[in-house]
């Protein structure tokens, strides 16, 4: 199974725009020491965070995914082929409960990036976070919890929800169970 190498390529997308950790830090509105973490691959950020760097940057969330430059139609991604992004972590340095996986890492060009989303533990932290684009969420198995602006939603198995990504949101696990849900990200 490849790395995503994903702090590598945000790295490199900083030192190409001639800036430094401070000046990302500053326009995205993270510390400086989150990103130089993400840089390191000490940490991953989530989807929102990294939705919010590839913003910044001008780039899709999915070149972060990219592993060949090869064009092609479509991609058929093997079960045995996806790479998972662990240690998810907030602004603040606290753990998110969740690690994800993409989906697509060789289609290029895409106008929506899909994620298969595991909440592996339940978490006290509700900060949430926002990007542009939209969201569709579909619960595969387990039941959540999705905070949006001031409003609790809960989804259980088979539910979905589809929502403008401006919007403050945050999913989170209801119960001690493990929650699968694809998530599709669209710009």
């Amino acid at each position: 199974m490849s790395e995503y190498n994903i702090g590598a390529k945000i790295k490199e997308l900083r030192r190409a725009h001639k800036m430094t950790l401070q000046d990302v830090a500053n326009e995205i509105g993270f510390s400086t020491a989150l990103i130089s973490q993400i840089e390191n691959n000490n940490v991953s950020p989530p989807i929102a965070t990294l939705s919010k760097i590839a913003h910044f940057f001008g780039v899709k969330i999915g070149h972060f995914f990219i592993e060949n430059e090869e064009e092609c139609p479509y991609e058929v991604l093997r079960g045995s082929e996806r790479t998972i992004v662990p240690r998810v972590v907030s602004k603040d340095g606290t753990n998110h409960g969740y690690f994800y996986e993409s989906l697509s890492v060789r289609k290029q060009n895409k106008k929506m990036d899909p994620f298969l989303l595991t909440l592996n533990q339940k978490v006290t932290n509700t900060d949430t976070y926002s990007h542009n684009g939209e969201e569709f969420l579909f619960v595969i198995s387990g039941s959540a919890e999705l905070l949006l602006d001031d409003e609790s939603v809960v989804l259980h198995s088979g539910d979905c929800v589809y929502f403008d990504a401006n919007l403050k949101h945050r999913l989170t696990s209801l119960g001690n169970d493990e929650v699968k849900v694809m998530v599709v990200v669209m710009r």
